[in-house]
């Protein structure tokens, strides 16, 4: 089957629902960035071949009419007390910290969303919007994310959440967040592969100009972005040297000669400046790798392992488990 029977296979699927659920001082790039991946996507099927539209995309508030975001932009929204029909995918968007407690205290959104499980297939949430999908407990012993800036809140505040700090975005069953709001292009994409295939994703990302999966793969350790996070600049050579010669064996030792420091000085630096040590980091970096071997080839274990500088399999699947919870080859067949 070429590309364009598949996307014309797509195209005959049923139109689905997305709803995005925005409020007063909401951020305004959380609700527009997913539906225009989601339009691109109807876009692409229709000049493909197809007849009807992959997705169908709504805001609603908790009143009809005009939202204005946090930059000043006005939305109009439907009111969500009258949506009817089936719901595929209810989205909630995040905003800044004022506007977010306002959201995350109206009774009548918390409500609402605990409402959700019964009534849409899978549940989103964009950038901080992760709040008010924990403060509605659809979240409770589920993998999430959400800003980096404000994961240690949401981990301290909702403690039954399983915070992933570095994540783009993750899916625990049919709820999927996602970190700041470019964050929610990727996620788009993911959703849009899971209903109608790697190509029409693929051909989306395009359009947006855009990777399909960021470097790291599906977990998206970000350990890029960590890299560009640190708090001083002291180790950004270093940084840089690890990620260009992660196959090779590093010792602290190593790494503290290449940025001009004692061993005991290195270690202390890199924890406060990282959030972690050289050898997590450096087993983070590893795995970023390995992921996407797993996702792009059919090497053995074997070889992949010894391609990102671990000195045994054994030790790639230790890896695996203890980031991820589960086995290379588990992870290689759900992705």
């Amino acid at each position: 089957m070429n590309v364009r029977e598949k996307f014309q296979t797509a195209a005959q699927s049923m139109t689905r629902n997305i709803v995005i659920a925005i409020y007063d001082g909401c951020e305004v790039l959380d609700a527009t960035a997913p539906a225009e991946a989601f339009e691109m996507a109807n876009r692409t099927l229709l000049e493909q071949g197809g007849t009807q539209p992959a997705y169908r995309v709504s805001l609603v508030a908790e009143n009809a009419g005009q939202v204005i975001t946090s930059s000043g932009l006005r939305l109009v929204a439907d009111s969500w007390s009258e949506v009817t029909t089936a719901i595929d995918t209810l989205a909630v968007v995040g905003g800044p910290r004022v506007a977010l407690q306002c959201a995350v205290a109206n009774y009548s959104l918390i409500t609402w969303l605990r409402s959700m499980p019964d009534r849409a297939r899978r549940l989103v949430s964009i950038c901080s919007g992760a709040f008010m999908l924990a403060e509605a407990h659809l979240l409770d012993g589920r993998r999430a994310t959400t800003h980096w800036m404000e994961t240690e809140r949401l981990a301290r505040e909702y403690p039954l959440v399983k915070v992933d700090p570095d994540a783009i975005f993750v899916k625990d069953g049919p709820i999927a967040t996602s970190a700041g709001a470019t964050a929610g292009l990727d996620l788009a994409l993911a959703l849009i592969e899971d209903d109608f295939g790697k190509h029409l994703a693929l051909a989306v990302a395009r359009r947006l100009v855009l990777y399909l999966k960021r470097p790291g793969g599906q977990t998206q350790f970000s350990t890029h972005l960590r890299a560009q996070m640190v708090a001083g600049e002291s180790l950004t050579m270093t940084l840089a040297w690890m990620e260009e010669n992660f196959q090779h064996r590093i010792t602290v030792e190593m790494l503290a000669e290449h940025a001009c420091m004692s061993p005991r000085n290195f270690a202390r630096t890199f924890l406060r400046e990282t959030g972690t040590t050289p050898a997590k980091y450096l087993e983070l970096v590893r795995l970023e790798h390995a992921i996407q071997l797993l996702e792009g080839s059919s090497q053995p274990l074997a070889v992949i392992a010894q391609a990102c500088g671990f000195s045994t399999t054994e030790h790639l699947r230790r890896g695996f488990y203890r980031h991820l919870g589960i086995s290379p080859g588990a992870y290689r067949e759900r992705f």
